[in-house]
Order: C-alpha cells, then sequence, then structure tokens
C-alpha cells in the first residue's frame, strides 16, 4: 500500500548489466520526482517495474515467473500498477501483455524518461500502455536519478554499441553507438564529486570506442586525463572495453593519470582464432595477449580481468586449448566465465555445431579450476603489500560474524580487514597489510595502519538521516566488477 493518502511507494527489480543498474537509478529518480517515494520491505507497494535483460537465455522465463507471483498483490490492490521496461522488454514488445495482462506500462531502452507519463495515462485510460521508440530520445544521464552509493557512482559516457558480435542482441536493442559529448560527462562528474563521491565508473557498452560518434578516436584517452584533473576525484575505473578499440593512447593515459586505477576488464571471449573470427569478434589471440603485454609493460601491477564463453558453436576441443593456452599468457586476475547459451534473435543461436551440454560443462571445469589456481598465485603475490582500501557498504557478507570491515582496493581487488579501532564510515579509507591471499579476496589481519576520513564517509553519513536505501532490484547472482559494491554484471552485451 502507499505510505500515504498523498504519495504512492515504488519497488524497481533490476537485472543485467551495469547499463541497467544505471538506467534502474535513472527510473527511481524520475520516480521519486513525480511524488513516489521508495517502498520499505513490508507489505506490497504501489508501483513496481521490471528493468529486463535479454541476454540470458531464460530470462523471459524469470520475468514472467515474478510476474505470475505478483498477480494475487494486483487482485488484493486493484491502484497497484506493473512497469516491465529494458531490453527484453524493447525485443519482445506486445507479447508482454500478451502473456501478463495484468501489466500496466511496457516500455523500452529508449524512453525511459516517458515512465511516469505512461503510469499516468495506465491509471485514466484503464488500460495497458505500450510505448517502444526505435531510437534514443533522451539521454539517459540527462534525468533524475536516486545513487544506489553515496562513494561512488556509475557515469554513462556512451549508449548502443556498433559491434556485431554473433552471441549478442544487445545492438539491436539498445541501437547504434551514441556519445556524450566531454564537457556533459565531466560537468556531471565534477557535480558528483560535490556531492561527496570520490570514485567513478565510466559505463559504456564499448567505453573505449568514444569517440566514434563524435569523429575522435583519441577522445576516451582525452576523457580520461581530462577527468584526472578534477579535483576531489580520487578513483577512476572504466567498464567494458573492447580489444579492437584499445589503443596505445589509452594505455598512457591509464599509466600517466594518477586517480585512474591501474585496473583493466578485457572481454577475451575466446581464445581459439576460428572461433573469434565466428563470433566476429575482430581480433585475434595475438592482437588481444599483445595488449595485454603492453598494459603489463606501462603498468606491472595491473589487475586484468576478463569474459570467456566456452561452448561456442563449432568449438573444438583443439579451439578450447587455444583458451586455455591464452588464459595462461594472459595470468587474469579472475575470468567471468560463461557456458555458451542460445541468446534468443542472435546468429550464434542458429549456427551448426551446437556443443552437448556436456562436453561444454566439462571444458567450464577445466577453465574454471585453471584460472582458480591463477587468480590463487596472483592473489599471492599481494602479500605483504600495504594499500589503501575504500571502505564499501555491503561487500562482505560474513563482516559481522568476523568483526571485519571489507572494501576495494585501487586494482579492486576485494580485501576483508580487520575493524579499526576508531569508527569508520563507507567511503572512508584505511590503509592495511596484506597478510593472506584467497583466490577471490585478500585477508588484512593485523591492526590498520591509517584511518582517513573522506568527504564521500560524510556523505555516506549525511544519507543516514534519510530513508536507508535498498539494493536495487533482483539481481543475477553474477560477480561484480567495479564499484559501486553488490551491482551485477552481465557480459556479452556488445563487449
Amino acid at each position: 500500500m502507499g505510505t500515504s493518502q498523498d504519495s504512492k511507494s515504488y519497488k524497481v527489480v533490476t537485472y543485467g548489466c551495469q547499463m541497467n543498474v544505471h538506467d534502474s537509478e535513472r527510473l527511481s529518480g524520475l520516480l521519486e520526482d513525480a511524488g513516489y517515494v521508495k517502498a520499505d520491505q513490508e507489505g506490497d507497494p504501489d508501483l513496481v517495474v521490471f528493468n529486463t535483460c535479454a541476454v540470458r537465455e531464460n530470462a523471459d522465463n524469470k520475468l514472467y515467473g515474478n510476474l505470475g507471483q505478483l498477480a494475487p498483490a494486483k487482485t488484493r490492490n486493484k491502484d497497484m500498477q506493473i512497469a516491465v521496461g529494458g531490453c527484453l522488454a524493447q525485443k519482445d514488445r506486445d507479447t508482454i501483455v500478451k502473456r501478463a495482462p495484468w501489466v500496466d506500462v511496457v516500455f523500452g531502452t529508449h524512453n525511459i524518461g516517458h515512465l511516469p507519463a505512461l503510469l499516468e495515462r495506465a491509471r485514466i485510460e484503464q488500460q495497458a500502455q505500450v510505448e517502444i521508440l526505435e531510437s534514443l530520445e533522451t539521454f539517459p544521464s540527462t534525468l533524475p536519478t536516486r545513487r544506489e552509493s553515496a562513494y561512488a557512482a556509475w557515469v554513462a559516457i556512451s549508449v548502443g554499441c556498433n559491434n556485431t558480435c554473433t552471441f549478442c542482441i544487445v545492438p539491436a536493442l539498445r541501437g547504434k553507438e551514441e556519445d556524450r559529448r566531454p564537457g556533459d560527462v565531466l560537468a556531471e562528474i565534477e557535480a558528483l564529486v560535490g556531492e561527496g563521491v570520490i570514485e567513478v565508473t565510466l559505463l559504456g557498452q564499448n567505453v573505449n570506442a568514444y569517440g566514434s560518434d563524435l569523429g575522435d578516436r583519441e577522445a576516451f584517452s582525452k576523457l580520461l586525463r581530462a577527468a584526472g584533473q578534477i579535483e576531489g576525484l580520487e578513483r577512476i575505473r572504466f567498464t567494458s572495453p573492447h580489444p579492437r578499440d584499445f589503443t596505445d593512447d589509452v594505455i598512457a593515459a591509464m599509466a600517466e593519470t594518477p586517480n585512474v586505477m591501474h585496473q583493466l576488464h578485457m572481454p577475451m571471449q575466446s581464445g581459439s582464432d576460428t572461433v573469434l573470427r565466428a563470433m566476429k569478434r575482430s581480433y585475434r589471440q595475438e592482437r588481444f595477449l599483445g595488449i595485454i603485454r603492453k598494459v603489463r609493460e606501462a603498468m606491472p601491477d595491473a589487475a586484468i580481468s576478463t569474459d570467456i564463453i566456452v561452448g561456442f558453436p563449432g568449438e573444438t576441443e583443439e579451439d578450447f586449448e587455444q583458451t586455455m593456452h591464452a588464459v595462461r599468457e594472459a595470468r587474469f586476475t579472475n575470468a567471468f566465465t560463461f557456458q555458451y547459451s542460445k541468446r534468443p534473435g542472435t546468429p550464434a543461436a542458429e549456427m551448426d555445431g551446437q556443443i552437448p551440454k556436456a562436453v561444454v560443462q566439462d571444458r567450464y571445469n577445466r577453465l574454471i579450476a585453471l584460472q582458480e589456481e591463477i587468480s590463487w598465485e596472483e592473489n599471492k603475490k599481494q602479500v605483504g603489500r600495504v594499500l589503501e582500501i575504500l571502505v564499501a557498504e555491503g561487500e562482505g557478507k560474513k563482516d559481522d560474524r568476523t568483526d571485519r570491515l571489507s572494501g576495494r582496493a585501487p586494482d579492486n581487488r576485494l580485501v576483508h580487514f580487520t575493524r579499526p579501532t576508531e569508527p569508520v564510515r563507507p567511503g572512508d579509507t584505511v590503509t592495511v597489510e596484506i597478510t593472506y591471499a584467497a583466490p577471490h579476496h585478500l585477508l588484512a589481519e593485523g591492526p590498520t595502519l591509517a584511518v582517513r576520513r573522506t568527504r564521500a564517509g560524510d556523505a555516506w553519513e549525511k544519507r543516514q538521516g534519510l530513508p536507508a536505501p535498498k539494493p536495487a532490484g533482483v539481481m543475477l547472482g553474477l560477480p561484480t566488477i567495479g564499484v559501486p559494491a553488490a551491482l551485477p554484471v552481465v557480459t556479452g552485451c556488445g563487449d
């Protein structure tokens, strides 16, 4: 039910990639501007918005299952509204209302700014409103926002993707790449820093292709350097780049700009030239490994992660061994590894040579075992290092039981550390010595060497006087990259 006579409560349920999380923050901001208030955990919200993903094979099953669970609540409260947006809405359009006629609004990836008006129209006309635009009307970052973190923020620098990877449907749903003007991006970052944010992650479907829409091939490296000049901005990250567009000027900008972190997520997808060709990935193994070598020459301490798809149609055992070879050569800090599954609407779904599930599972298990071994060996190299950790909120599931806190090192490794004797807040930093390494995290079991209270910690503390924000939506349970904490990553979205 609503929280008062004049306001209605809302909940945004988010699936998928960072761009969806970014869009969900905008949807929340739009709704709050329209007078809605975020729902608490008790009772049924007056409005539920599903921001959907079309990347996974079972994306529609997950959506319709959740919509089915809401049907009784809709029966109890005739005034309750349900809206479905995002990539699956862009793809399925009228199908959603046919399968779930109790849905009030269906909107796409290009018109999230219309949601409040569509809800009002559905309320007045007492019938479902379906509005799907074919091109972007308003860049999402120009819309109001309700950010989930006080100390770290996503900043979208582009939307859409010009690639045609055969496993990915996202370019068809989000359109061709459109870049924001550098001045607009920098102005948003400066405004965020003014609010207390000290870490930003530049976001794009193919983030380092930034500039192709502006006619400047070095626009991304220039943007990194310009953001590096913003006073008070301590950490800059970006995700996800594409090897095709990863040029030497970007490596130089990373190495020479102090607040650009030495962390890189570089999707490889496969180590086999044959499979890469079938995927329409415009690089080959040697080109990819050459980028890794150049990054490490410029930044020996760089932490590099990747995405890998196992069992792509036509993949032979020899192809898979090429992937294993590339993993051994690259020595990734970690790898987000996926068993190939058909994405409806993608060319790969119709290819010959679909690999039997048992074969895919066996290859997946072998790759996971190799990467776990490498991840652990690479993390052990961190033992004895003294690092400044940005204290995070919600990163350590066992923190209360172990009397520890958690945060991220400059290279984005997760660090659990002994709770300092003095108070420390999310957004503050601590200096610790790493004493133990596991494959997916580090421990600092000794006393904290220093605590630095920051403007970001002040911003977090100020927020506690407001209604406490909850993590956005229902996540896919996949590993996260970058910040804010506890946000999902789904790969294959034009990476």
